[in-house]
């Protein structure tokens, strides 16, 4: 159940037997030869494939997250820290006002992290509310399938390279881009980031056969609806 493709009355309706949701958070920043709103893309689709047999409400992906490190690539846009948790507390509030009270939050970016926090202070301030807090591409079996297939994965990389996030007509790099190390890349500001990544591509193979993507979004919906469809008390 789209929230785009649903109106008013049918929510009124769902939510007269259920409280459930999901909240995608997404991002629109550099993904080398990706989408730049692959975060937005994968955190809403993610989503909807988890919740589609179950009948729960997907709310459209917040567009917009934390990515001042990337900067120096046109096409990103950034968030203060301040502002993106303001507006994460107006949509949280927005849907307990309406009547949901288990909210799971899909994230595609993990930048947008810091905003956690957010959830706990929503929990506390209204009764009977639930949030989970998701990184879909590093919940524990997502990761451990990533790691059998490629350990070398990474932002921008294969382990993002789906057919939804694919534009068509461009060409992939081929060969395996050498892994940068997290440690290194933050310590400098956005210019110093691009210099040192190039493309974008953190590492890793810029695509991988369609079994083994497949693989990986099979056992990364099913880990979702896991955490829609498990005790919430």
């Amino acid at each position: 159940m789209l929230i785009s493709e649903s109106n008013w009355g049918e929510i009124e309706r769902y939510l007269e037997t259920d409280d459930r949701c999901v909240l995608p958070l997404g991002c629109t920043e550099q993904h080398a030869q990706l989408s730049l709103a692959t975060d937005s893309i994968l955190a809403e689709r993610v989503g909807r494939d988890a919740a589609a047999p179950l009948g729960v409400p997907v709310f459209p992906a917040v567009a917009y997250g934390l990515t001042p490190y990337f900067m120096a690539y046109p096409g990103t846009v950034t968030l203060r820290l301040a502002t993106y948790a303001a507006l994460v507390r107006d949509i949280l509030d927005s849907l307990y006002a309406t009547g949901f009270r288990r909210v799971l939050i899909v994230n595609g970016h993990g930048g947008n992290t810091p905003v956690q926090p957010v959830t706990m202070e929503w929990m506390q301030a209204n009764p009977g509310a639930r949030c989970r807090f998701h990184d879909w591409w590093r919940a524990p079996k997502t990761w451990a399938c990533v790691q059998e297939i490629d350990p070398v994965a990474s932002h921008a990389s294969w382990m993002e390279n789906f057919p939804w996030t694919r534009l068509a007509g461009r060409e992939m790099p081929s060969g395996q881009k050498p892994f940068v190390a997290f440690d290194r890349l933050r310590d400098r500001n956005a210019q110093g980031v691009r210099a040192l990544i190039g493309d974008g591509n953190y590492g890793g193979l810029y695509q991988r056969p369609e079994e083994d993507t497949d693989r990986l979004w099979d056992v990364a919906v099913k880990e979702t609806r896991a955490l829609l469809e498990g005790e919430w008390e």
